[in-house]
């Protein structure tokens, strides 16, 4: 089947969810994280997709939830679902932030391990540490190229003999750090249940994204963005091309059930 007629077969599915990762999907990266926002063409692709009929939206993101939030400029009102921390937490249309329960001495881990990277990182220019929501992240886009491995070096050699069982994952200059071990694809299975789903779209740009896109179902349709070994059926250059794909299943599903 030719990517056409994959996405043509996609927008008739009865309940179709589109699931999209937020940095470097919709938004370019950017120095400073809360910086990010959605393109122009990202944003009205989103809004088309959200009018669709039978069509659920969401956005699954690495980003604690409240920092999602945020650069995603989602207000309480919004009809679109948010899955933050790689899976781990989740945000209903009227229902809110979903309750969890939280392992108190992980937490207080949590807390102690960061102040020692930060330590750790403190005299290297341009490194700092993100607070996550189950860990922390070393973002190194603003450290020196001959000083990054050194910092990854030094925070890794923490977290391995500090807690061992916490998942690492890498991404576009970024480190992360968590003892929540859920991946994207639990994101997608989440949403999936949650929404009925029969068929759905998930893009990314990013290792994280691998995630889900290897879980994806026959029927179901994975994107990535850029450049990079993927598992997606369809590659597009950058997010302005995402928009452009996604603006087309809007209409391909409204021209589906007129």
């Amino acid at each position: 089947m030719s990517d056409d007629e994959a996405l043509a077969a996609l927008a008739r599915t009865p309940r179709l969810l589109v699931a999209l990762d937020f940095d470097g999907t919709l938004s370019p990266l950017v120095d400073e994280p809360m910086a990010a926002r959605m393109l122009p063409a990202a944003r009205d692709a989103v809004a088309a997709l959200v009018a669709a009929p039978d069509t659920t939206v969401a956005l699954v993101s690495g980003r604690s939830l409240p920092d999602l939030r945020v650069i995603a400029e989602h207000d309480d009102d919004s009809p679109i679902l948010l899955v933050g921390s790689h899976g781990a937490e989740h945000w209903v249309p009227g229902a809110g932030e979903l309750p969890r329960t939280d392992d108190a001495a992980a937490l207080a881990l949590r807390d102690r391990l960061r102040a020692e990277a930060e330590d750790l990182v403190a005299d290297v220019p341009g490194a700092w540490i993100e607070p996550k929501t189950f860990g922390f992240a070393v973002p190194t886009r603003t450290v020196a190229p001959s000083d990054r491995a050194g910092v990854e070096a030094s925070v890794d050699a923490l977290v391995a003999a500090r807690a061992p069982q916490w998942r690492r994952r890498t991404g576009h200059h970024i480190v992360e750090y968590a003892f929540r071990t859920e991946g994207k694809d639990a994101g997608v299975a989440w949403l999936r249940e949650r929404t009925g789903a029969t068929g759905v779209l998930f893009a990314g740009d990013d290792v994280t994204d691998e995630d889900a896109l290897r879980a994806l179902r026959p029927g179901d349709l994975g994107v990535r963005v850029g450049a990079g070994e993927t598992a997606a059926k369809i590659r597009v250059d950058d997010i302005s091309e995402l928009a452009a794909l996604l603006v087309r299943l809007a209409h391909e599903r409204v021209a589906a059930r007129e």
